[in-house]
């Protein structure tokens, strides 16, 4: 069972405030989290449980009930009944204007923003790609142009807000009198209605439709990254603009390279003897494959860092660099010849694979007086 927060608590008001300050508090609250203002998805919530906690402690009688008896002292009131002291309300909007004299929103709404993932290989996000991705959205309408009129019909001033696309009336409530003022419901704020009517999107001037767009993905692009493509969401209403697609971008792992950043991360392995002996060894890179050099006595691990190998920043489009770690390999198979060699060669370093200059020979010189 989910336990309700103190109304004192979420109004953010100590449990002697007076009605001014619990009224304040409600404003402050209202104007944060009002779905219109706030498009976190927990704002809804906040903005109802706001609203419940002021309508209880805005009354004397409830306030006194709820301060002897908590929650359940108000039962009845407005968790119960969904808010029934706003008599009247349509739903958050008529609160909130209501509360603060203002308005509903008004005029043609903007088409709705889009989302779409897209995954794209290591190289392709290194790179830059073009991809071709299908939405289903809300378009306007290809035969009347959004007008909402069948070709070849009149279309005329809407006789409800007289072609001004809002409506005002007088409403009393709890706060007082307030003028509204909405957008009709006759015309959508449009301040226009057909004749006759579009067949193909039956008045509405949009209709929803499948549609294939190119999408520019720079170089550089992460896990995460998203691109805003304006105008490419859905079609607003008649005169207001088209909402955003935003594309979010994942990425796939690659074989043997790793990001760090804009640097590549890649490991090399070498024989004992290219790492004894230093020499040229084959790397590769997101390019193509080239050469190191690496210095006598390469130890495992150490790293090399290759400039400009490594992915375009997004923003400059500068390159970082690749860091090639060294890893020495031992060899689990040998032939006879090469067991020979070997032991020849470790008896000729000495136990500790130093020679007379190792740890160990330095530790017989001490004992001995050498050192």
């Amino acid at each position: 069972m989910t336990t309700k927060t103190d109304f004192y608590e979420v109004l953010g008001v100590p449990r002697n405030a007076s009605s001014e300050e619990i009224k304040k508090a409600f404003r402050q609250q209202a104007l944060k989290y009002h779905p219109d203002r706030n498009d976190d998805p927990d704002a809804s919530a906040k903005f109802k449980e706001a609203a419940e906690a002021y309508q209880i402690l805005s009354d004397t009688e409830q306030r006194a009930a709820y301060d002897r008896f908590g929650h359940a002292g108000v039962k009845n009131g407005a968790g119960a009944q969904g808010f029934s002291g706003f008599e009247g309300f349509g739903g958050f909007g008529d609160i909130f204007d209501a509360f603060f004299g203002g308005a509903t929103r008004t005029g043609p709404r903007a088409g709705r923003d889009l989302e779409y993932e897209v995954t794209i290989s290591f190289d392709k996000a290194a790179f830059g790609v073009e991809e071709r991705i299908k939405l289903n959205r809300v378009e306007v309408c290809d035969r009347c142009s959004g007008t909402k009129a069948e070709p070849g019909t009149e279309v005329m001033r809407c006789s409800t807000c007289g072609g001004s696309g809002q409506v005002r009336r007088l409403q009393r409530n709890i706060f007082g009198q307030f003028q509204q003022v909405s957008t009709c419901s006759t015309c959508g704020g449009d301040g226009r209605t057909a004749e006759t009517v579009c067949k193909q999107c039956r008045g509405a001037g949009r209709r929803r439709r499948q549609r294939t767009i190119a999408v520019n993905i720079p170089p550089g692009v992460d896990n995460g990254t998203r691109i805003r493509i304006r105008d490419e969401g859905e079609a607003g209403e008649p005169g207001a603009r088209s909402g955003d697609l935003y594309v979010y971008i994942s990425v796939e792992d690659h074989e043997y390279f790793r990001r760090s950043g804009n640097d590549l991360l890649v490991g090399v392995e070498v024989n004992m003897a290219q790492a004894a002996l230093g020499g040229t060894v084959e790397i590769p890179t997101l390019q193509g494959t080239r050469e190191l050099k690496i210095p006598e006595g390469t130890q495992s691990g150490r790293i090399f860092r290759v400039r400009g190998e490594g992915i375009a920043d997004v923003q400059s489009g500068r390159r970082g660099d690749e860091l090639v770690e060294i890893i020495v390999a031992t060899p689990t198979k040998l032939s006879s010849r090469q067991k020979e060699l070997l032991a020849e060669l470790k008896e000729s370093l000495g136990k500790d694979g130093g020679g007379e200059d190792g740890i160990f020979g330095k530790i017989k010189d001490r004992i001995s007086g050498g050192g």
